[in-house]
This record gives C-alpha cells, sequence and structure tokens, in this order.
C-alpha cells in the first residue's frame, strides 16, 4: 500500500510502526457550527483511508478529536447566549448524526479537548523548561525560530518568520508565520471560559490540543496524522513544532491531507458564506450517500467542484448500482460455493480492485472496477460476493439493497405506460411532465434499448 506523505513530497510504502496495528488520528470538527459539506469531504476521504488500512488486513486504533474551546465557539456560545458546554454539545451531536448519514466509520474514541487541558499544561511546562516557549503577560508563546525544523511540512522559508512577532489568535493565514500561542490569559471576552494553570487564568490555543490527545491516546511517534489542506499551515506546522520540541522525537510518520471542495470555482467556506451542509442536501431530495459517492469521483488530493447537476448525476450512478444489486441474490454468510463459480476475470477484477486503493487511494480507478465488474457475465452469487467485498471500502451500503426488488405501486406504473403512450406520439413535453411526475413519488424511470427501467430514487 502506497500514500502519498506530505511531509516527505512524495508517495511511500506504508510500514506501520506496529506490524499489524496502524494509529491513526484525524482532525475532528471545531463545534461551533454545522460541519459544511466541504469539511465532510475530508472526512470521507479519512474514512475512505481507513477502510482500506482494514481491508488490507491492520487493525486500526483511530482517535478523532473534538475542538470543543477555541475563539470561534466561545464567540458562538456568546452570540446565542449559551453556555459553551450547551453550544459545543449540540454541534458535536449534530456531526455525529452527519458522518453516520454519510456510512463514516466511528473512530476508536471521540476526544473532547476540553477533557485534556492537564495534558496540555504539562506539554506546555515541558516546553518553557526546554526554553521553546516563554511567558508573555498570562500567556505563553511557541518560540519558532528555536525549532530547527521549523516549516518542514508546509516549505515555508526561513526568511519568512518573523522575529519577535506573536500571534494570540488561534488560526492565521500564511503572512504570520510567527511565534505562535500555547496558553491564553483569561480576557473578558472569555466570560466564564477559563481555566487555572501555572501562568494564571486561561485557555489553550488551539494547535496545542491534538498534540496532547494525539500523544496520550496514541504515544508518540504514531503512524498516520490526516485533515485538509488548510491545516497544513499553521495548524499541522504548529502541531509538529510543539511536540517534538516537547518529546524531542518525531510526532507522525505519514501526514495525509485532502484538497478543497469548490463551489462555483470558490473554496467552499463558512467566512465566504458560499457553503451547503449536509441537511440542504437532504432538503432537496438527496440520499446523502449520493454525495458520498460523488466525492469519490475524484482523487482525494484533487480539487472538486461542487454543483448540483453533478450531484444528480452522482445519485443517479449510485441507484444504478443499488438497481444492479437488487438483480443478485445475497451469498449465504459463510459460503465459499461461488468462489467454484468465480470466473477467472472475477479474479482479476479483485486484483484489480486493490491495486487501485492501494496506489494512494484510488478511488475513482476503484469505481470504474465495480462498473466492469456490475457489466460483466460472472455468475451472480460471485458477482454479489465480489461487490460485497469492494464495499467495505467504498462504504456504499450495497448490502441493504441486493436481492431486494422494488414494489412499485400501481399509480406509478400508470404513470410509466402513460409517459411510454406520450414518447410513442412524441409528445416530448407531456413526456417530461410525467417524469417530473414520478420522480415526485420516489422513484425514476430510465429508457434502455430493451424498453423502460423503473427505480427507486
Amino acid at each position: 500500500m502506497k500514500l502519498d506523505n506530505t511531509i516527505t513530497h512524495k508517495k511511500e510504502q506504508f510500514k506501520p510502526l506496529k506490524k499489524n496495528l496502524v494509529s491513526l488520528y484525524t482532525c475532528g470538527p471545531t463545534v461551533y457550527d454545522y460541519a459544511h459539506i466541504g469539511n465532510l469531504r475530508t472526512h470521507i476521504f479519512e474514512d475512505i483511508l481507513k477502510r482500506a488500512l482494514l481491508f488490507n488486513g491492520f487493525k486500526v486504533r483511530h482517535i478523532r478529536n473534538i475542538t470543543d474551546v477555541d475563539d470561534k465557539t466561545i464567540r458562538k456560545a456568546i452570540e446565542s447566549n449559551e453556555s459553551l458546554k450547551v453550544v459545543t454539545a449540540r454541534y458535536t451531536k449534530y456531526f455525529k448524526e452527519d458522518t453516520a448519514k454519510l456510512n463514516i466509520l466511528p473512530p476508536d474514541k471521540f476526544a473532547p479537548a476540553t477533557l485534556y487541558i492537564r495534558d496540555m499544561i504539562k506539554i506546555i511546562e515541558r516546553l518553557i523548561e526546554k526554553k521553546f516557549a516563554y511567558e508573555k503577560d498570562g500567556s505563553v508563546y511557541f518560540k519558532i525560530k528555536k525549532f530547527k525544523n521549523y516549516g518542514k511540512l508546509s516549505q515555508i522559508g526561513k526568511r519568512e518568520l518573523k522575529s519577535g512577532a506573536t500571534v494570540n489568535v488561534d488560526e492565521y493565514d500564511k503572512e504570520n508565520p510567527a511565534d505562535f500561542v500555547l496558553w491564553k490569559a483569561w480576557t473578558e471576552k472569555d466570560r466564564n471560559v477559563f481555566w487555572q494553570s501555572p501562568w494564571g487564568n486561561g485557555r489553550p490555543g488551539w494547535h496545542i490540543e491534538c498534540s496532547a490527545i494525539a500523544a496520550k491516546e496514541l504515544g508518540q511517534p504514531f503512524d498516520i496524522h490526516t485533515g485538509g489542506v488548510d491545516l497544513i499551515f499553521p495548524h499541522h506546522e504548529n502541531e509538529i513544532a510543539q511536540s517534538e520540541a516537547a518529546a524531542g522525537k518525531k510526532l507522525a510518520d505519514y501526514w495525509l491531507h485532502g484538497e478543497h471542495l469548490l463551489v462555483d470555482n470558490q473554496k467552499m467556506s463558512k467566512s465566504l458564506k458560499n457553503f451547503y451542509t449536509l441537511a440542504d442536501l437532504e432538503e432537496k431530495g438527496f440520499n446523502p450517500l449520493s454525495y458520498r459517492y460523488f466525492v469519490m469521483q475524484a482523487h482525494y488530493k484533487s480539487k472538486l467542484n461542487f454543483t448540483w447537476e453533478a450531484l444528480g448525476a452522482a445519485e443517479n450512478a449510485l441507484n444504478k448500482i443499488y438497481d444492479a444489486a437488487r438483480g443478485l441474490a445475497s451469498p449465504k454468510i459463510g459460503s465459499h460455493s461461488s468462489l467454484k463459480l468465480r470466473r477467472a476475470d472475477g479474479a482479476e477484477l479483485e486484483k484489480k480492485f486493490k491495486a487501485a486503493i492501494d496506489d494512494d487511494l484510488n478511488i475513482p480507478e476503484a469505481l470504474a472496477v465495480l462498473w466492469e465488474l456490475l457489466k460483466s457475465d460472472n455468475p451472480p452469487s460471485a458477482k454479489a460476493e465480489t461487490l460485497l467485498k469492494f464495499d467495505q471500502v467504498l462504504g456504499l451500503d450495497i448490502k441493504k439493497y441486493l436481492g431486494k426488488k422494488i414494489k412499485v405501486p400501481k399509480n406509478i406504473i400508470e404513470l410509466v405506460k402513460k409517459r411510454e403512450a406520450a414518447r410513442a406520439k412524441k409528445d416530448w413535453q407531456l413526456a417530461d411532465k410525467l417524469r417530473a411526475k414520478i420522480e415526485k413519488s420516489g422513484f425514476g424511470v430510465e429508457d434502455t434499448g430493451e424498453g423502460y427501467k423503473i427505480m427507486k430514487k
């Protein structure tokens, strides 16, 4: 299995630290609002990575943090006149519901930052002791000039570092590679959100939480750290600096980053107010797994432009997969009789599928192999068995549809027949109206060379 490692800037063969156990840390949501579908693209990519590791026979220890204290969460609590705990609990719940709808496997542990404050303080104390950090007006900052390898992940040059400058906010752009905050002194803006520390009341900066959670839950070093490309700088760069300075050893062996989702060819973000949530997609009648399929049509390292038309095409493709699955009987668990019936090209397709996922998660190629399987003349039982194997990685919930014929109500059949009559008379306007009526009722009709086919939407 080869993975494109951001820190070495090359594709490398994956070798875990422990023979059969992979330690995986995925940066979770900041729970001050709903996750938008750009955020969810990253979590789908991480889920495919985890599924691919499991497919390859590894066990996976997976930790996902929850940022439940930072500038944004505190601001949201103040704006809504609620406690920080109430706000973050609500959006944590929504995030878990969204990921479940997208068939994203849950981590072994969700790790809210506020449960690790003492661990963060210990790391900061160690950094001060080793002279990598200093106190200033009750806040503590990391001294980036002291850390020789600062910039190795994001490739920010030393000439860009601003000597003596400090950044007290959690997020900042590439124009500000300066000493960053580890502990923020309490101010009136924080209201009742603070913890006691050796430097006075305050709260942690954003970057230190992942260092503390990862070290405590996975140890240091661990195997794989992931996130979106927007986290490379400053978040992951700072995380590496503080973790490696404190412990004197590498943080993680492999760093993987998913690319942006665009909307109208612009980065989707809450600050630009050009984002959609999963609820927005559901309100328009889309199956959440259609969005999963849409995302998988592009490699995780490629930018992807979201349009409603493209999502509609993805849903149509997914429904065709489900429709094909309905025509296959579910193989008996533990039975390998279908293996004897499998044609040589069936085994070859499995090899092609595995080669695709092992090549830095080339899911677009893996989907092409799935379609090749559906069009093959392999025996139905063998085809179903292989399809289920593929879905261990793809996560499209195909098993739910295997062998389950759809029940089409009489009124839908009547509408389809009327549409066929309209098409025969070349009354395309009426045919389109009838198609719209069929689709509004939750069904679809596909015209084929052998006649029409009714599908459940």
